[in-house]
């Protein structure tokens, strides 16, 4: 409760002394092993975040067109050539629309000529029906091959990926062949109309 003198409060001699110096030295010490230990441990982390970085393909790690737009294409490709072989809501209205425009000209038609009467009612409907169908594998044709050729026109060195060829590959073929039908359905060389005589 009193208050200290000058050699109190001054530098303590012998063995407290030394009690306090290796106090500081131990705080120093302890001091110098954390601010080692921070960067130590920012550099594992950063060490560990270039191990995850290494994991990640380096298509992922480099800038560029990621395919997304050419894997759509092709698939688009694939499935307007499928609709060009089976057919389509555009085309069976056409269909059915030419076919009434067939039934409206019988009636009122002055003359029973059943190959004409045939011809207006079914084979307008049928070359609507192939006419449309041609349209859809062109478009699919089309598509397929704007998808194959676009990596000579992109970036240099990204080669495209495999599923995207195929599939590609696929709407062409789907594509010629739909063309090929419609092509042979709307000249009567494939399912022509029934002779009437």
């Amino acid at each position: 409760m009193g208050t200290k003198t000058a050699d109190e409060t001054g530098a303590a001699t012998g063995a407290e002394a030394t009690n306090d110096e290796e106090k500081v030295n131990v705080a120093k010490t302890d001091e110098v092993t954390e601010t080692e230990a921070g960067p130590a441990e920012d550099t594992a982390t950063d060490e560990i975040d270039d191990e995850e970085g290494e994991e990640l393909p380096e298509a992922a790690q480099q800038e560029g067109p990621t395919g997304v737009g050419q894997g759509a294409g092709a698939v688009v490709s694939a499935a307007l050539g499928l609709v060009s072989l089976t057919g389509s809501w555009v085309g069976t209205v056409a269909s059915a629309r030419q076919s009434l425009v067939g039934q409206l000209h019988a009636q009122t038609a002055t003359s029973s000529d059943v190959a004409k009467l045939l011809d207006e009612g079914y084979g307008d409907a049928w070359k609507a029906t192939a006419l449309w169908g041609g349209v859809f594998a062109l478009i699919a044709l089309i598509v397929g091959v704007a998808v194959l050729a676009r990596p000579a026109f992109g970036a240099p060195g990204k080669p495209q990926a495999g599923w995207i060829k195929s599939v590609a590959w696929g709407g062409v073929a789907l594509g010629v062949v739909g063309l090929l039908l419609a092509v042979l359905k709307y000249t009567d060389l494939l399912l022509s109309l029934p002779s009437t005589s």
